[in-house]
């Protein structure tokens, strides 16, 4: 596309407009309407017209008044007040004690055990990724604490989650929850 000085360009891509002030090859210089000087490649320029000012005449009282009703907002709706301890409270438990996710444990292994209790726990966190469910509290219970380390390995795997002890008050030592974040980018 052929540039000549003084023609009003928009920049693609971006919101950017000017006139050009200098030709160079390929490279346009043009300044904004702010009045900065800046360099772009012809292929990224197209001719405009020029922006008019708004006159005074092309709006109307009525026409006002017309865009000010369509623009009025309804009256909000109320809405259900949670009080604030509701709002922490975790919508989602997990209880891995092992009598909780077979009917007989007798004749696992400790290994297995652990090995099922971690698949449990990581398929319930996936859920809870997918539903978005914000908190998810673990119950391990205390015992020796090789599930609750395990845990926080496995919760120190992903980027989108944070883990604490859980209410102390309610769970006692043996719960961890999970406070999943639900905007990250990706």
């Amino acid at each position: 596309m052929a540039f000549t000085l003084g023609d009003y360009v928009l920049v693609l891509d971006e919101d950017l407009s000017g006139f050009v002030k200098e030709i160079a090859g390929e490279t346009i210089s043009i300044e904004t309407d702010d009045g900065f000087l800046l360099n772009f490649k012809a292929k990224e320029l197209v001719v405009a017209k020029p922006k008019q000012p708004l006159k005074n005449e092309l709006f109307s009282h009525k026409s006002i008044n017309t865009v000010i009703s369509e623009k009025e907002q309804p009256k909000r709706k109320n809405k259900i007040k949670l009080r604030a301890k509701d709002s922490y409270e975790p919508t989602m438990e997990v209880d891995l004690h092992i009598n909780q996710l077979v009917k007989s444990s007798k004749g696992m292994s400790n290994h297995e055990m652990l090995t099922l209790q971690l698949d449990t726990a990581r398929r319930q966190l996936d859920f809870a990724i997918t539903k978005r469910i914000q908190k998810v509290v673990f119950i391990h219970g205390v015992g020796e604490g090789v599930l609750r380390i395990e845990l926080e390995y496995l919760f120190g795997r992903y980027d989108n989650l944070k883990f604490y002890d859980a209410n102390y008050q309610k769970y006692g030592l043996g719960a961890t929850e999970v406070y999943i974040y639900q905007n990250l980018k990706r």
